[in-house]
Protein backbone atom coordinates (compact mmCIF):
# COMPACT_ATOMS: atom_id res chain seq x y z
CA UNK A 1 0.00 0.00 0.00
CA UNK A 2 1.28 3.45 -0.90
CA UNK A 3 2.37 5.71 1.94
CA UNK A 4 -0.09 8.25 0.55
CA UNK A 5 -3.09 6.16 1.62
CA UNK A 6 -4.73 5.17 4.83
CA UNK A 7 -7.00 2.18 5.19
CA UNK A 8 -9.47 3.16 7.92
CA UNK A 9 -12.46 0.89 7.76
CA UNK A 10 -12.63 -0.08 11.43
CA UNK A 11 -11.82 -3.67 10.61
CA UNK A 12 -14.69 -3.92 8.15
CA UNK A 13 -13.87 -4.34 4.50
CA UNK A 14 -15.83 -5.97 1.70
CA UNK A 15 -13.76 -4.93 -1.28
CA UNK A 16 -10.47 -6.34 -2.47
CA UNK A 17 -8.91 -2.89 -2.43
CA UNK A 18 -10.27 0.26 -0.80
CA UNK A 19 -7.76 3.03 -0.08
CA UNK A 20 -8.69 6.43 1.21
CA UNK A 21 -6.59 9.51 0.62
CA UNK A 22 -6.17 11.52 3.84
CA UNK A 23 -8.22 14.54 2.83
CA UNK A 24 -5.98 16.96 4.71
CA UNK A 25 -3.10 16.07 2.35
CA UNK A 26 -4.88 17.33 -0.79
CA UNK A 27 -3.07 20.38 -2.18
CA UNK A 28 -4.14 22.35 -5.23
CA UNK A 29 -6.83 21.04 -7.54
CA UNK A 30 -5.27 17.90 -9.02
CA UNK A 31 -4.87 14.73 -7.00
CA UNK A 32 -1.64 12.89 -7.98
CA UNK A 33 -2.13 9.42 -9.41
CA UNK A 34 -0.32 7.73 -6.53
CA UNK A 35 -2.60 9.41 -3.99
CA UNK A 36 -5.94 9.08 -5.78
CA UNK A 37 -8.44 6.98 -3.80
CA UNK A 38 -9.00 3.38 -4.90
CA UNK A 39 -12.17 1.33 -4.61
CA UNK A 40 -12.84 -1.95 -6.38
CA UNK A 41 -14.26 -5.31 -5.44
CA UNK A 42 -11.93 -7.76 -7.16
CA UNK A 43 -8.14 -7.79 -7.49
CA UNK A 44 -6.76 -5.37 -10.07
CA UNK A 45 -6.79 -7.05 -13.50
CA UNK A 46 -3.44 -7.30 -15.26
CA UNK A 47 -4.11 -6.30 -18.86
CA UNK A 48 -1.71 -6.53 -21.82
CA UNK A 49 -2.47 -3.68 -24.19
CA UNK A 50 -1.50 -5.67 -27.28
CA UNK A 51 -4.22 -8.25 -26.75
CA UNK A 52 -6.88 -5.97 -25.32
CA UNK A 53 -9.95 -5.02 -27.32
CA UNK A 54 -13.14 -3.12 -26.56
CA UNK A 55 -16.32 -4.48 -28.11
CA UNK A 56 -19.47 -2.44 -28.72
CA UNK A 57 -22.56 -4.54 -29.30
CA UNK A 58 -26.28 -4.85 -28.68
CA UNK A 59 -29.64 -4.51 -30.38
CA UNK A 60 -29.34 -0.70 -30.53
CA UNK A 61 -26.21 -0.56 -32.70
CA UNK A 62 -26.07 -1.31 -36.42
CA UNK A 63 -22.29 -1.81 -36.68
CA UNK A 64 -20.81 -3.95 -33.89
CA UNK A 65 -17.24 -2.87 -33.13
CA UNK A 66 -14.06 -4.43 -31.82
CA UNK A 67 -11.55 -1.66 -31.09
CA UNK A 68 -7.91 -1.93 -30.07
CA UNK A 69 -6.08 0.57 -27.90
CA UNK A 70 -4.41 1.84 -31.09
CA UNK A 71 -7.86 2.36 -32.68
CA UNK A 72 -8.95 4.51 -29.74
CA UNK A 73 -5.70 6.47 -29.69
CA UNK A 74 -6.14 7.22 -33.41
CA UNK A 75 -9.49 8.92 -32.77
CA UNK A 76 -9.86 12.56 -31.74
CA UNK A 77 -8.56 12.98 -28.19
CA UNK A 78 -10.20 15.37 -25.74
CA UNK A 79 -9.17 16.53 -22.28
CA UNK A 80 -11.35 17.12 -19.24
CA UNK A 81 -10.66 18.01 -15.63
CA UNK A 82 -13.20 16.15 -13.53
CA UNK A 83 -13.81 14.94 -10.04
CA UNK A 84 -14.57 11.32 -9.21
CA UNK A 85 -16.10 10.61 -5.82
CA UNK A 86 -17.27 7.35 -4.34
CA UNK A 87 -21.02 7.29 -3.69
CA UNK A 88 -20.18 6.18 -0.16
CA UNK A 89 -17.70 8.95 0.59
CA UNK A 90 -18.52 10.57 3.97
CA UNK A 91 -20.46 7.41 4.90
CA UNK A 92 -18.83 7.34 8.32
CA UNK A 93 -20.37 10.73 9.09
CA UNK A 94 -23.82 9.13 9.18
CA UNK A 95 -22.57 7.48 12.37
CA UNK A 96 -20.26 10.18 13.68
CA UNK A 97 -22.62 13.11 13.08
CA UNK A 98 -26.13 11.67 12.86
CA UNK A 99 -25.72 8.65 15.13
CA UNK A 100 -27.07 6.25 12.47
CA UNK A 101 -25.40 2.81 12.68
CA UNK A 102 -24.09 1.50 9.36
CA UNK A 103 -25.33 -2.05 9.72
CA UNK A 104 -28.57 -1.94 7.77
CA UNK A 105 -27.45 -4.29 4.98
CA UNK A 106 -26.49 -7.62 6.57
CA UNK A 107 -25.14 -8.98 3.27
CA UNK A 108 -22.69 -6.06 2.84
CA UNK A 109 -19.75 -4.97 4.97
CA UNK A 110 -19.69 -1.20 4.57
CA UNK A 111 -16.50 0.67 3.73
CA UNK A 112 -16.41 3.44 6.31
CA UNK A 113 -15.10 6.29 4.23
CA UNK A 114 -14.72 9.57 6.05
CA UNK A 115 -13.64 12.44 3.74
CA UNK A 116 -11.04 10.97 1.39
CA UNK A 117 -12.95 8.79 -1.09
CA UNK A 118 -12.63 11.53 -3.69
CA UNK A 119 -10.09 12.99 -6.10
CA UNK A 120 -9.77 15.18 -9.16
CA UNK A 121 -7.67 14.39 -12.22
CA UNK A 122 -7.01 15.61 -15.71
CA UNK A 123 -8.44 12.94 -18.03
CA UNK A 124 -7.65 12.46 -21.71
CA UNK A 125 -9.38 10.12 -24.08
CA UNK A 126 -12.18 9.61 -26.57
CA UNK A 127 -15.76 10.78 -26.30
CA UNK A 128 -17.96 7.78 -25.63
CA UNK A 129 -20.47 9.39 -27.99
CA UNK A 130 -17.94 9.27 -30.85
CA UNK A 131 -17.49 5.53 -30.36
CA UNK A 132 -21.25 5.00 -30.18
CA UNK A 133 -21.68 6.99 -33.38
CA UNK A 134 -19.17 4.73 -35.14
CA UNK A 135 -21.28 1.80 -34.01
CA UNK A 136 -24.42 3.38 -35.47
CA UNK A 137 -26.33 3.84 -32.24
CA UNK A 138 -30.08 3.82 -32.80
CA UNK A 139 -32.17 6.91 -32.11
CA UNK A 140 -34.32 4.88 -29.72
CA UNK A 141 -31.41 3.45 -27.74
CA UNK A 142 -32.35 3.39 -24.07
CA UNK A 143 -29.37 2.11 -22.09
CA UNK A 144 -25.61 2.03 -22.66
CA UNK A 145 -23.94 -0.38 -20.27
CA UNK A 146 -20.15 -0.48 -19.82
CA UNK A 147 -18.78 -3.81 -18.58
CA UNK A 148 -15.39 -4.14 -16.90
CA UNK A 149 -12.83 -6.91 -16.88
CA UNK A 150 -12.98 -7.17 -13.09
CA UNK A 151 -15.13 -9.94 -11.67
CA UNK A 152 -16.92 -9.85 -8.35
CA UNK A 153 -19.69 -11.36 -6.28
CA UNK A 154 -22.26 -9.12 -7.92
CA UNK A 155 -21.39 -10.07 -11.51
CA UNK A 156 -19.21 -13.04 -12.46
CA UNK A 157 -19.15 -11.76 -16.05
CA UNK A 158 -17.79 -8.28 -15.36
CA UNK A 159 -18.74 -5.36 -13.11
CA UNK A 160 -21.40 -3.24 -14.83
CA UNK A 161 -23.99 -0.53 -14.46
CA UNK A 162 -26.15 0.97 -17.24
CA UNK A 163 -26.21 4.63 -18.26
CA UNK A 164 -29.15 6.40 -19.89
CA UNK A 165 -28.34 6.92 -23.55
CA UNK A 166 -28.43 10.71 -23.27
CA UNK A 167 -25.78 10.68 -20.52
CA UNK A 168 -23.63 8.25 -22.49
CA UNK A 169 -23.86 10.50 -25.55
CA UNK A 170 -23.03 13.67 -23.63
CA UNK A 171 -19.79 15.12 -25.08
CA UNK A 172 -18.15 15.18 -21.63
CA UNK A 173 -18.59 11.45 -21.01
CA UNK A 174 -15.23 9.92 -21.89
CA UNK A 175 -13.45 6.67 -22.50
CA UNK A 176 -10.30 7.80 -20.70
CA UNK A 177 -6.88 6.50 -21.72
CA UNK A 178 -4.69 8.86 -19.72
CA UNK A 179 -4.80 10.27 -16.19
CA UNK A 180 -2.84 13.39 -15.27
CA UNK A 181 -0.74 13.07 -18.42
CA UNK A 182 0.17 9.40 -17.95
CA UNK A 183 -1.35 6.14 -19.19
CA UNK A 184 -3.99 4.98 -16.75
CA UNK A 185 -2.36 3.30 -13.74
CA UNK A 186 -3.43 -0.34 -13.30
CA UNK A 187 -5.52 0.46 -10.21
CA UNK A 188 -7.38 3.15 -12.15
CA UNK A 189 -8.49 1.10 -15.12
CA UNK A 190 -5.62 0.54 -17.58
CA UNK A 191 -5.89 0.47 -20.54
CA UNK A 192 -9.29 2.23 -20.74
CA UNK A 193 -11.99 3.32 -18.32
CA UNK A 194 -15.15 5.34 -18.40
CA UNK A 195 -15.29 8.80 -16.83
CA UNK A 196 -18.84 10.01 -16.22
CA UNK A 197 -18.42 13.54 -14.84
CA UNK A 198 -20.99 14.83 -12.39
CA UNK A 199 -22.16 11.33 -11.43
CA UNK A 200 -20.99 9.14 -8.55
CA UNK A 201 -17.92 7.01 -9.14
CA UNK A 202 -19.67 3.67 -9.64
CA UNK A 203 -20.64 4.74 -13.19
CA UNK A 204 -17.00 5.34 -14.19
CA UNK A 205 -16.37 1.65 -14.88
CA UNK A 206 -12.70 0.66 -15.00
CA UNK A 207 -10.87 -1.88 -17.22
CA UNK A 208 -13.45 -1.63 -19.99
CA UNK A 209 -14.08 -4.83 -21.90
CA UNK A 210 -17.33 -4.23 -23.72
CA UNK A 211 -20.21 -1.81 -24.05
CA UNK A 212 -23.75 -3.11 -24.48
CA UNK A 213 -26.26 -0.79 -26.15
CA UNK A 214 -29.92 -1.75 -25.91
CA UNK A 215 -33.40 -0.49 -26.63
CA UNK A 216 -34.65 -1.89 -23.34
CA UNK A 217 -34.14 -0.90 -19.72
CA UNK A 218 -31.38 -3.00 -18.17
CA UNK A 219 -31.55 -4.11 -14.56
CA UNK A 220 -28.40 -5.30 -12.81
CA UNK A 221 -27.42 -5.55 -9.18
CA UNK A 222 -25.87 -2.09 -9.09
CA UNK A 223 -29.07 -0.29 -10.10
CA UNK A 224 -31.53 -2.52 -8.25
CA UNK A 225 -29.98 -3.54 -4.91
CA UNK A 226 -26.73 -1.64 -4.41
CA UNK A 227 -26.56 1.97 -5.58
CA UNK A 228 -30.13 2.88 -4.68
CA UNK A 229 -31.59 4.99 -1.87
CA UNK A 230 -33.50 2.65 0.40
CA UNK A 231 -34.71 2.43 3.97
CA UNK A 232 -37.43 3.86 6.17
CA UNK A 233 -37.12 7.36 4.68
CA UNK A 234 -37.35 6.15 1.08
CA UNK A 235 -40.16 4.62 -0.93
CA UNK A 236 -39.28 1.58 -3.02
CA UNK A 237 -42.49 1.67 -5.04
CA UNK A 238 -42.44 3.10 -8.55
CA UNK A 239 -38.82 2.20 -9.29
CA UNK A 240 -39.34 -1.09 -11.08
CA UNK A 241 -37.43 -3.95 -9.51
CA UNK A 242 -35.08 -1.44 -7.86
CA UNK A 243 -35.43 -1.06 -4.10
CA UNK A 244 -35.47 2.73 -4.40
CA UNK A 245 -34.31 5.62 -6.60
CA UNK A 246 -30.91 5.21 -8.20
CA UNK A 247 -27.94 7.17 -6.89
CA UNK A 248 -26.68 9.20 -9.86
CA UNK A 249 -25.55 12.84 -9.52
CA UNK A 250 -23.08 14.10 -6.96
CA UNK A 251 -24.67 16.25 -4.27
CA UNK A 252 -23.20 19.59 -3.20
CA UNK A 253 -20.49 19.04 -0.58
CA UNK A 254 -17.83 21.02 1.23
CA UNK A 255 -15.19 19.77 3.63
CA UNK A 256 -12.24 21.23 5.49
CA UNK A 257 -8.84 19.85 4.56
CA UNK A 258 -8.08 19.04 8.19
CA UNK A 259 -7.49 15.84 10.10
CA UNK A 260 -10.57 14.50 11.89
CA UNK A 261 -10.54 15.46 14.70
CA UNK A 262 -8.05 18.29 14.10
CA UNK A 263 -5.51 19.73 16.53
CA UNK A 264 -4.27 23.28 15.97
CA UNK A 265 -2.04 25.71 17.81
CA UNK A 266 -3.56 28.89 19.28
CA UNK A 267 -3.36 32.05 17.21
CA UNK A 268 -4.25 33.11 13.67
CA UNK A 269 -4.93 30.22 11.31
CA UNK A 270 -5.51 30.15 7.58
CA UNK A 271 -7.77 27.16 7.00
CA UNK A 272 -8.70 25.70 3.63
CA UNK A 273 -10.98 23.09 2.15
CA UNK A 274 -12.73 21.90 -1.00
CA UNK A 275 -16.29 22.33 -2.25
CA UNK A 276 -17.88 20.52 -5.16
CA UNK A 277 -21.20 19.69 -6.72
CA UNK A 278 -22.58 17.76 -9.67
CA UNK A 279 -22.84 19.45 -13.06
CA UNK A 280 -22.89 23.08 -11.90
CA UNK A 281 -19.88 25.03 -10.67
CA UNK A 282 -19.52 26.09 -7.04
CA UNK A 283 -19.75 29.87 -6.75
CA UNK A 284 -19.82 30.54 -3.00
CA UNK A 285 -18.66 28.95 0.25
CA UNK A 286 -19.44 30.23 3.76
CA UNK A 287 -18.07 29.13 7.12
CA UNK A 288 -19.11 29.22 10.76
CA UNK A 289 -17.33 28.80 14.08
CA UNK A 290 -20.48 29.00 16.24
CA UNK A 291 -22.49 26.01 14.96
CA UNK A 292 -24.25 28.01 12.27
CA UNK A 293 -25.41 31.01 14.29
CA UNK A 294 -23.37 33.27 12.01
CA UNK A 295 -21.83 32.64 8.61
CA UNK A 296 -18.96 34.42 6.85
CA UNK A 297 -17.81 34.19 3.25
CA UNK A 298 -14.71 32.15 2.51
CA UNK A 299 -12.28 33.10 -0.23
CA UNK A 300 -12.48 31.00 -3.40
CA UNK A 301 -8.88 30.14 -4.28
CA UNK A 302 -9.53 28.67 -7.73
CA UNK A 303 -11.79 29.35 -10.69
CA UNK A 304 -15.26 27.89 -10.59
CA UNK A 305 -15.64 25.21 -13.26
CA UNK A 306 -18.12 22.51 -14.07
CA UNK A 307 -17.24 19.03 -12.74
CA UNK A 308 -14.36 20.46 -10.68
CA UNK A 309 -14.01 21.26 -7.04
CA UNK A 310 -13.11 24.69 -5.74
CA UNK A 311 -10.45 25.26 -3.10
CA UNK A 312 -11.58 27.75 -0.48
CA UNK A 313 -9.84 29.36 2.49
CA UNK A 314 -10.57 31.65 5.43
CA UNK A 315 -8.78 33.21 8.39
CA UNK A 316 -9.72 32.04 11.88
CA UNK A 317 -8.40 33.22 15.24
CA UNK A 318 -7.95 29.96 17.13
CA UNK A 319 -8.39 30.20 20.89
CA UNK A 320 -7.59 27.37 23.33
CA UNK A 321 -10.38 24.86 23.82
CA UNK A 322 -12.78 22.62 21.89
CA UNK A 323 -14.35 24.06 18.75
CA UNK A 324 -16.62 23.07 15.90
CA UNK A 325 -16.15 24.52 12.41
CA UNK A 326 -18.69 24.23 9.62
CA UNK A 327 -18.76 25.10 5.92
CA UNK A 328 -21.54 25.35 3.35
CA UNK A 329 -21.35 25.55 -0.45
CA UNK A 330 -23.64 27.04 -3.12
CA UNK A 331 -23.62 26.29 -6.84
CA UNK A 332 -24.26 28.34 -9.98
CA UNK A 333 -27.82 26.99 -10.27
CA UNK A 334 -28.71 28.48 -6.88
CA UNK A 335 -28.70 25.17 -5.01
CA UNK A 336 -27.18 24.99 -1.51
CA UNK A 337 -25.53 22.28 0.49
CA UNK A 338 -28.13 20.58 2.68
CA UNK A 339 -28.50 21.44 6.35
CA UNK A 340 -30.19 18.11 7.09
CA UNK A 341 -30.77 14.92 5.11
CA UNK A 342 -32.51 11.57 5.57
CA UNK A 343 -30.50 8.43 6.24
CA UNK A 344 -30.39 5.65 3.65
CA UNK A 345 -29.44 2.05 4.35
CA UNK A 346 -26.43 2.12 2.02
CA UNK A 347 -24.95 5.19 3.65
CA UNK A 348 -24.69 6.91 0.27
CA UNK A 349 -24.10 10.56 -0.66
CA UNK A 350 -23.79 12.06 2.82
CA UNK A 351 -23.64 15.73 1.91
CA UNK A 352 -25.17 17.82 4.69
CA UNK A 353 -23.29 20.59 6.46
CA UNK A 354 -21.29 18.80 9.14
CA UNK A 355 -19.44 19.87 12.27
CA UNK A 356 -15.67 19.43 12.06
CA UNK A 357 -14.21 18.99 15.56
CA UNK A 358 -11.08 21.05 16.30
CA UNK A 359 -9.02 21.12 19.49
CA UNK A 360 -6.85 24.19 20.03
CA UNK A 361 -4.11 24.32 22.64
Amino acid sequence: MSDGYVKDVSGLIALSDAREMPFETQEGLITPNDRFFICHEAPTPVVAADGWRLSVEGDAVSIPLSLSLYDLEAMEQVELGALIECAGNHRRLFEDVMGEPLDRRPDVTEIRWRLGGVGMAGWRGVRLGDVLSLAGIAEDAHHVMPVGLDRGKEDDDGIRIPLPADKALHPDTLIALRMNGEPLPPDHGYPARLVVPGWVGTYSIKWLERIEVTRRHLWVKRNTEMYVLMGEAWQGEGHGPARGPNVTKHPIRSSLALAWPARLAPGPQRLRGYARGAEDAIVRVVWSADRGATWRDADLMSSSERYAWVEFAFAWQATPGEHVLMTRAFDAAGEAQLLTQPFNDGGYVFSMVHPHPVTVG
